[in-house]
């Protein structure tokens, strides 16, 4: 009896620990909310008066790079799933010289606290996983890179880690301070070159960094909906702007199943043989389905608190006008355009040969045929399926059901109808 009251209290404090790392910021210095001057009128935000801090803890004034950020920053959100083409489009914003960019650092939070989570809907998971990853989003639009260091593994030594996931994808990661393997002369740096040539990631000379930029770009495919990101959304201290991308989820289910083949190893059985399995995992295109229409739903609502702040890109229109679509992007984010951003669109998203085509992002060398190649790699059935799986989710995004095979593979006939998504100002 005194081993199992043992083994109870040992539970217990393993799930104490779990909470306490995902919540703990919500009462921490950092994140105290304070008033923000409003960089049109120099008067506090619009709300009720805040009341001072309380005794013992570090007033707004602690804190000035969140009041900085606010008036010059603006915070960039790419809001997407896997296989959506999201690396792409974060590319387009990494291109840019003044925006400081991360390629899915909440990578880092699943990997800590719910290893097992993929496409969980357990309400617990889903709450301790969007409470950390709110909190880590608000710290790094701040600027606030150690405050990433609590997620990664091995624990960073002294501020350096070379297990930052994706590094190579952000050039400010890559250049000069935080890597000095590469000049300002070399455009297009491989990825991979830059793990191999950069020095462990300095964490102190990356957060110099993105202080020194004028806006932060955040790719995130762990959120399932913008509704979960309200809070983040409505925080004075954030200027925050959110793209979501899109993709017809047929598109992305084929992706899937090229990409993580032992995840997806049952659909594969299926295209092969015709036959669905009896135990295939159907949640890998039903969540997506779900999280697209709840997200997609709000956004086009046009809530008060998305105002100005959201904007719905379909992953076939980018691909089919890459550059128009980006000129967009860019206009709903109140940014110019670099001009190295058009050079990497026109590198990026024709056919080639070159060695400075070879970028491994998903919509790379050939874009406009990229776009519904998807068709020739499911089986009807499968599209079939998905179809009366997905139906109201396809309609909602202009994306037109095939009644036959022979439709499927009629490549002169696009599933993607006209439709223009005007952003919400």
């Amino acid at each position: 009896m005194q081993c199992s009251w043992k083994a109870v209290i040992l539970l217990a404090l393993a799930s104490i620990a779990i909470q306490y790392t995902a919540i703990r910021t919500l009462t921490s210095k950092p994140f105290q909310l304070c008033p923000v001057p409003s960089p049109q009128n120099c008067g506090l935000l619009g709300g009720p008066e805040t009341e001072s801090p309380i005794e013992g803890r570090a007033g707004c004034d602690d804190y000035p790079y969140f009041s900085f950020n606010a008036s010059r920053k603006t915070h960039i959100m790419v809001l997407a799933t896997t296989r959506s083409g999201s690396s792409f489009v974060g590319q387009l914003l990494n291109q840019h010289a003044d925006i400081f960019y991360l390629f899915e650092p909440l990578y880092h939070v699943q990997t800590t606290l719910i290893p097992r989570l993929s496409h969980s809907r357990n309400a617990a998971d889903r709450r301790v996983m969007l409470g950390a990853s709110r909190d880590l989003l608000r710290s790094l639009y701040g600027c606030d890179l150690y405050f990433l260091e609590s997620y990664i593994k091995p624990a960073p030594a002294n501020h350096t880690t070379d297990k930052l996931f994706r590094r190579g994808a952000s050039r400010a990661l890559c250049s000069l301070p935080v890597c000095d393997a590469f000049g300002p002369t070399d455009a297009n740096v491989e990825e991979g070159d830059c793990v191999k040539k950069c020095a462990s990631l300095n964490m102190t000379l990356a957060a110099d960094a993105c202080r020194e930029k004028r806006h932060v770009a955040i790719k995130v495919v762990r959120v399932p909906e913008i509704g979960d990101l309200r809070a983040l959304v409505e925080d004075p201290r954030v200027n925050i702007k959110v793209i979501q991308l899109v993709r017809d989820p047929r598109g992305i289910l084929s992706s899937r199943i090229e990409t993580f083949r032992d995840t997806y190893r049952l659909w594969r059985i299926w295209r092969a043989t015709g036959r669905r399995p009896y135990n295939l995992d159907l949640s890998q295109l039903t969540v997506v389905c779900e999280d697209f229409l709840g997200s997609v739903s709000t956004g086009l609502s046009h809530p008060h608190w998305l105002k100005g702040k959201y904007m719905l890109v379909r992953y076939e229109d980018l691909s089919r006008n890459p550059l128009l679509k980006t000129m967009e992007i860019y206009d709903f984010l109140g940014l110019p355009m670099d001009k190295s951003v058009e050079e990497w669109i026109q590198t990026n998203t024709r056919g080639s040969t070159e060695l400075s085509a070879k970028h491994k992002y998903g919509t790379v060398r050939d874009s406009a045929a990229n776009a519904e190649s998807w068709r020739l790699k499911l089986s009807y059935d499968m599209v079939e399926y998905t179809q009366a799986t997905c139906h109201k989710v396809l309609h909602q995004l202009g994306y037109k059901a095939v009644k036959s095979a022979e439709e499927l593979k009629n490549m002169s006939l696009s599933l993607v109808q006209e439709k223009t998504f005007v952003p919400f100002s």
